[in-house]
């Protein structure tokens, strides 16, 4: 195993009516800016809730609205704009990862000077961000306990990361009945979303994590045992709650102590929806079962086989065999069981752009489970067409 430090000081309230602990962030000041999407909140009366809760604890509350998916730098700094003005003490984001990332964002553009894509370019230049608080809405990115927040500048058609333990959030509410709305495309994208983050440290050379790759295999089974479930019974509780909760730990930081790798599908996805603005989930289930195919190999086969036996139960001393079945399994799971679509050309994108998105990604490449040239992502998106 890798050495590493495990810091998570996220306090979270799991479970129905948990949006009561609202009071709290009493704790961080007075001035709170609350950040979400469009009317959804409204709509299912979170927003009542919240702001009865928040009057009640004698928070005085702002309001961004018009958070997209994949947030957009532009909003961020409207957001930091307003913290400054308002001399805002905290954030609350209620809704899913683009709100939250939104929120975390803000929180530390507000306390640097220069403009906050600088913190994207070089996240050690974060050195004081102010207190993120969450209501989650949606399952998939993890955002509520960990330290990343993604964003994106379509007017240069970029998409990338800043990254910092200042930026994980105080507390977060996760209430799997405030999930029971969702559509069934944003539920069918989210498990994709959650099933990739796992992969992501799954898929890694150390051979001896044995406890993380366990914890990895819980959240994968998790994911493929209740996705099904969650789509034909969108208010089913059990099936919400342990997505929720497989969503959080499948990128807390918890399944990739001791199996720490580079990433590879996230860096190609990101690429897409900086180009395409495609749902991420979307364009990580197109991704995932070509860069599986790609990259099975009698050096890799060995995880492969690992992977097929542990998490869909296959059978057989063959590693290569066993991976294949297994990589099979997955795209049905994407493509037939979750519906989502199975090419690029499905949703917009075609050849134009592959070649440069392939040199754009290729860089953050270099240490991923198989590092991958410009020609191997070349290949992988041709292949996803």
């Amino acid at each position: 195993m890798k050495n590493f430090t495990y810091y998570v000081p996220t306090k979270i309230h799991f479970g129905q009516g948990m949006i009561s602990h609202l009071s709290e962030l009493s704790e961080s000041g007075s001035r709170v800016l609350m950040v979400y999407g469009g009317g959804s909140i409204k709509r299912m009366g979170i927003y009542e809730k919240a702001m009865k809760i928040l009057a009640e604890t004698g928070l005085q509350v702002f309001e961004l609205a018009g958070v997209e998916p994949n947030p957009k730098v532009e909003l961020v700094r409207e957001g930091i704009s307003l913290c400054r003005s308002q001399k805002i003490d905290m954030l609350l984001a209620i809704g899913g990862g683009s709100v939250i990332d939104t929120a975390k964002s803000i929180a530390a553009g507000t306390c640097y000077d220069g403009d906050v894509w600088d913190l994207i370019e070089d996240s050690s230049k974060i050195k004081a961000a102010l207190p993120v608080y969450t209501v989650l809405t949606l399952s998939a990115t993890g955002s509520e306990m960990n330290k990343n927040a993604v964003l994106s500048d379509m007017s240069r058609n970029l998409k990338d990361s800043m990254s910092s333990d200042l930026l994980k959030p105080r507390m977060s509410i996760c209430d799997p009945t405030y999930t029971f709305s969702v559509p069934k495309g944003q539920t069918a994208a989210g498990t994709a979303d959650m099933i990739s983050h796992a992969f992501e440290n799954y898929f890694s050379p150390v051979k001896d994590a044995f406890m993380g790759f366990r914890l990895g295999e819980a959240v994968l089974r998790t994911c493929f045992r209740y996705g099904p479930i969650a789509l034909a019974e969108p208010d089913n509780y059990e099936a919400r709650a342990n997505l929720m909760w497989a969503s959080t730990n499948a990128i807390s930081g918890t399944t990739k102590f001791g199996t720490d790798v580079g990433w590879s599908c996230h860096p190609m996805e990101h690429e897409l929806s900086a180009y395409y603005d495609i749902t991420h989930g979307v364009g990580l289930a197109i991704l995932t079962p070509r860069w599986m195919k790609h990259i099975l190999s009698p050096e890799t086969a060995w995880k492969f086989g690992e992977y097929g036996r542990e998490v869909w139960g296959i059978s057989g001393e063959d590693d290569l065999k066993v991976g294949e079945e297994a990589i099979k399994k997955t795209a049905e799971f994407f493509f037939d069981v979750l519906g989502l679509p199975r090419t690029l050309t499905e949703v917009g994108i075609g050849e134009e752009k592959l070649e440069l998105m392939a040199e754009n990604c290729t860089p953050r490449l270099a240490n991923a489970f198989v590092p991958l040239t410009k020609e191997d992502v070349l290949a992988i998106f041709k292949d996803c067409l």
